[in-house]
């Protein structure tokens, strides 16, 4: 599910920074503020040269804690953090050569285009003519082309933040740090920047740590994301591999819609029971965490939901559940049925053409699935 985008025939040369990405290794990292829980609570990761590694996780989650760990500007309780094999968990934040991108920007008001992009140059005492060079080459790199001399009052929200992304990389750091930062745009804006921070980290070839709460923003832009919950991180993987294949109830539910059918504590080989139902199950949709036992949960896509009237229509070797039609949805591409599932009426989807029209508020149907298609989770 990753935005395929072709490099850019017009942009700056990018050969100085490409593969210059650090590796960014978290081992048993814990902040504790003393509250409660601590905020980050012994995560451990590898984020590996020129990834795109997207944090994503509800607030309150610790994804921007740990952002904030390895930009320096919080301080650990426990733990190390290591650029490449460098131990940089006692080095403040100047001194770990890593970009940083704000929500709100944070540029010089005072200062122009120019202005703000060079000032992390100016203050590594890199000569005049160089950061000339530079700051033209990263104007051209986020197309900003002839507003060098504009200040930030003069500039719309998307190119304000694609100033505070040329002077997040003009000094060309060992990795990129994003913290929400598209978060204050419409969505039409930030689709095309999104669209434009996949260009520019492709070009680039850095370490790039992406934070958002965003799960489509999230799904479009990373190579693997990070999910986190409570402080630790509850799956990490690509986009496709999080969505397919989640491994707690928690990951399915937060990652896209599903029907979820609680299992209990029950035996999960060959079949299992929910109300007056048994169902088939394929061992290769148990996750590795169902496995160890617990309580586990049956997780079905609405994409892999298909309605019949009867039983009678389902294909052989499917599951199937009676259900009642709650809600239609008109989604433009495809309609979603809202639907009530079994006695307990759990609250199900599944997607049908948008031209279908052959259903109708209050109907009875039969919702049914492939064993393959569906997934037991530890819940």
């Amino acid at each position: 599910m990753t935005i395929g985008i072709s490099r850019s025939t017009g942009a700056a040369d990018a050969s100085e920074w490409a593969g210059k990405g650090a590796q960014i290794r978290l081992e048993s990292v814990t902040k504790d503020f003393g509250l409660a829980h601590p905020a980050v609570d012994n995560v451990t990761l590898t984020i590996e040269p020129g990834e795109f590694m997207t944090f994503l996780g509800p607030s309150g989650s610790g994804k921007t804690t740990t952002l904030n760990l390895i930009a320096g500007f919080e301080t650990l309780t426990s733990g190390t953090i290591r650029l490449d094999s460098q131990d940089v968990s006692t080095l403040p934040a100047h001194k770990r050569n890593l970009g940083m991108v704000f929500q709100n920007y944070a540029l010089f008001p005072h200062m122009t285009v120019a202005g703000n992009i060079a000032y992390p140059l100016r203050e590594r005492k890199v000569p005049k003519p160089e950061i000339e060079r530079r700051v033209a080459e990263v104007l051209e790199l986020v197309q900003l082309q002839g507003r060098d001399k504009h200040y930030p009052s003069q500039l719309s929200g998307g190119q304000q933040q694609r100033v505070a992304l040329a002077r997040a990389i003009v000094f060309h750091p060992r990795a990129l740090l994003l913290d929400e930062p598209l978060g204050a745009l419409d969505r039409n804006l930030r689709a095309a920047l999104q669209l434009e921070i996949r260009r520019i980290h492709r070009e680039v070839g850095t370490t790039l740590v992406f934070v958002t709460h965003d799960q489509e923003e999230a799904m479009n832009l990373s190579d693997r994301i990070a999910l986190f919950h409570d402080g630790r991180i509850e799956q990490v993987g690509s986009p496709e591999n999080l969505y397919a294949e989640p491994e707690t109830l928690f990951t399915a539910r937060f990652l896209g819609d599903s029907t979820v059918f609680a299992l209990g504590n029950q035996s999960v080989s060959g079949t299992v029971v929910w109300e007056d139902e048994r169902w088939a199950v394929d061992p290769a949709t148990v996750a590795q965490r169902a496995r160890g036992g617990g309580d586990t949960a049956l997780v079905v896509r609405p994409e892999s939901i298909g309605i019949a009237r009867d039983r009678a229509q389902v294909p052989g070797g499917a599951n199937a559940v009676r259900a009642r039609v709650r809600d239609i949805e008109y989604m433009g591409a495809y309609r979603t049925l809202v639907l009530s599932v079994g006695q307990e009426g759990v609250s199900g989807r599944a997607r049908i053409p948008a031209a279908d029209k052959n259903y109708a508020i209050g109907d009875e149907v039969v919702a049914w699935w492939h064993p393959d298609a569906q997934r037991i989770v530890a819940a």
